[in-house]
């Protein structure tokens, strides 16, 4: 957590005010979260993301395992709904990126984390519905265990049916949309609106279906914030 200071508490009114102004049509949180980092203190580099020592073309057994010291119970997910090639695995994904940075492919619902010697951890992702994923370049500002979420104004007003009863947003846990964990991705300082976050819904791994962010399994979103840093680079194709 950062020290409450008077300056970085007006930094967190100047950023409160910006996201008020902003009607994207993604996740997002409410604005406590919005509180626990500037833009300014989010772009902050942290060390690259440390490259993962596996060397088998799969990795899924160990990490598909119960999780120990979580503030709620990850469920094992059940993978005999989740195709093999969305399930995480070691992959060859020859790249200019450096190891540490993250690729989403939204056309074959992959993100890969760039490893060195030519190799990727790659992990099947839902992705937006027609016009509403992002794409471009961003960074990690920061990351987030069992986060807080709630609806975009624009998602409530686009569906309020569905949206409406969580406009004072949802406490973190097992029913929260955003799972286990979020990354929230910045550019040029400014929030996308968009996250890299787990799901309640592991069904929707593989297909276009969330409000514009990147879903994972939960246990993939928890292996992924334990490697990204923040920082690091994220390129939506």
């Amino acid at each position: 957590m950062i020290d409450e200071t008077d300056s970085q508490t007006r930094s967190v009114f100047t950023a409160l005010a910006l996201l008020a102004c902003m009607g994207l049509g993604a996740c997002t949180t409410n604005a406590s979260n919005v509180a626990l980092l500037s833009p300014q203190a989010a772009a902050a580099p942290e060390p690259a993301a440390a490259v993962v020592e596996e060397q088998s073309a799969s990795a899924t057994p160990p990490r598909y395992g119960p999780r120990k010291n979580e503030r709620f119970q990850v469920p094992v997910d059940d993978l005999a709904g989740i195709p093999q090639k969305f399930q995480r695995q070691l992959v060859d994904y020859p790249t200019e990126h450096v190891p540490g940075t993250i690729v989403v492919d939204p056309k074959n619902r992959f993100l890969y984390l760039v490893q060195a010697d030519g190799k990727a951890l790659r992990y099947g992702v839902s992705v937006g519905a027609a016009g509403r994923g992002f794409s471009g370049t961003a960074d990690v500002a920061y990351k987030q265990e069992w986060p807080r979420w709630r609806p975009t104004d624009s998602m409530i007003a686009r569906a309020p049916e569905r949206y409406k009863q969580h406009e004072n947003g949802v406490e973190g846990g097992p029913g929260n949309p955003l799972g286990a964990r979020a990354i929230y991705l910045f550019k040029d300082g400014q929030d996308t609106y968009y996250r890299i976050h787990g799901t309640n819904q592991p069904n929707s791994i593989g297909k276009a279906v969330s409000a514009g962010c990147i879903r994972m399994l939960n246990n993939d979103v928890i292996d992924l914030y334990e490697r990204v840093r923040k920082g690091a680079k994220v390129v939506v194709l």
